[in-house]
């Protein structure tokens, strides 16, 4: 897992999505236009439950 900021892919470019920092226990998520205020933090359970039911979803 990396330990840098990274936007996904299908972001398209714009600064209107969140930035995701991955690590070895979890992940932290903030605002790409307010970087500075802070991020949330979550732990390796709780994101791949996140991330699980985001594949799950149909669009």
């Amino acid at each position: 897992m990396s330990a840098e900021w990274h936007k996904s892919s299908y972001s398209g470019g714009t600064n209107d999505c969140v930035e995701v920092r991955e690590y070895a226990h979890g992940a932290d998520v903030r605002d790409t236009k307010h970087r500075d205020a802070g991020h949330l933090s979550f732990p390796l359970g709780e994101w791949g439950a996140f991330l699980q039911d985001l594949r799950s979803e149909r669009f």
